[in-house]
């Protein structure tokens, strides 16, 4: 007759070699793969925030280029020479405007700067058109 504690022991052998478990090892290999894949993927995520805020504050000077632009053709005043301001007060966006004359008369060339911080560096977008001075009598052709 088998001795009730062997019957009970082998049981439980063997259900625990049937049991489907991590050992050690797989655990430790788990753990390098990890520990050599997170800082990588840290890279890639800090990354991209970095050249997303590149990206934003590109497209606001852009935007703010365009609006001085604008503003300078609404009024009309065509002044030769140099302004410049900031846009809004404690505004990290500053920008200058030059108004200049061609060889034609009543026609300016007007180039617009934005220019802002960036990491301890200063950044710039610039934009040269030109413009019709509105106050000249433009002749009628018959």
């Amino acid at each position: 007759m088998i001795d009730p504690m062997m019957n009970y022991f082998r049981h439980h052998m063997t259900d625990r070699r049937n049991q489907r478990g991590f050992t050690l090892l797989e655990i430790v290999v788990a753990l390098t793969i990890a520990a050599v894949a997170l800082p990588a993927l840290l890279r890639v995520f800090s990354q991209g925030t970095r050249n997303h805020s590149l990206i934003e504050n590109r497209t606001t000077a852009l935007y703010l280029l365009k609006l001085r632009m604008s503003e300078i053709e609404m009024l009309g005043d065509l002044t030769v020479g140099s302004e410049e301001g900031e846009f809004g007060t404690d505004s990290r966006f500053g920008w200058i405007s030059e108004v200049a004359e061609t060889d034609i008369e009543g026609l300016y060339e007007v180039t617009v700067t934005v220019h802002w911080q960036e990491r301890g560096q200063e950044k710039s977008v610039e934009l040269t058109t030109y413009m019709a001075d509105r106050s000249i009598q433009q002749e009628e052709e018959l």
